[in-house]
């Protein structure tokens, strides 16, 4: 199933540290504490420290704002741009310096040994088994369902086609996958 969401309907949480704000979309499975894949969009106001997320990996997508520079420990600044996804190890301390006005920023956050998410930019046609999506410009359909900038779709499983509608489409897409298929079948045996 299909599940649309827009920005200003998601749920808002402030961070502890009062730089900034999360608005979660969806985290699987559910719970407070652990998850295997977790999908939010956020603000980032003031310039501080990124929270570490040890055993995951993080996909952070500006996609509004003057610029934000991330300064990992021991590496050169990374300086984040407009709809360029960067991966990066949730234990690793991070630093976000803001150039000027708040940012809005995607981030995807997976455990590491459960899950792998694969983010780009595209304006053609997507499908995955699981994934989020978020619409950067022009119109898209999924699901008998318009999307335009602005809002999104997520999906745990069947998920269906979002294609553009539009010349100008263009969309944030992430393809969920799991790490490990174990067949039952061949974990046994033959002996």
């Amino acid at each position: 199933m299909m599940h649309l969401y827009q920005l200003h309907d998601l749920p808002v949480s402030r961070w502890r540290n009062g730089g900034g704000e999360t608005r979660e979309i969806v985290r699987f499975p559910g719970g407070e504490d652990a998850f295997g894949w977790r999908a939010s969009i956020a603000t980032i106001a003031a310039s501080g420290p990124f929270s570490s997320f040890p055993g995951a990996d993080r996909v952070i997508t500006l996609l509004q704002g003057d610029g934000v520079e991330l300064e990992f420990a021991g590496k050169p600044p990374h300086a984040l741009r407009v709809n360029r996804p960067l991966r990066f190890a949730g234990e690793e301390s991070v630093y976000a310096r803001l150039s000027g006005a708040p940012s809005l920023d995607f981030n995807i956050m997976t455990a590491r040994d459960r899950f792998n998410a694969d983010v780009c930019v595209t304006d053609g046609a997507q499908r995955a088994e699981s994934g989020v999506a978020w619409i950067i410009a022009g119109q898209w359909r999924t699901a008998g369902k318009r999307l335009t900038a602005g809002q999104g779709v997520w999906w745990l499983s069947n998920g269906e086609a979002i294609v553009p509608q539009s010349s100008d489409a263009l969309m944030l897409f992430t393809r969920i996958t799991a790490r490990h298929h174990v067949c039952p079948d061949a974990a046994r045996s033959n002996g």
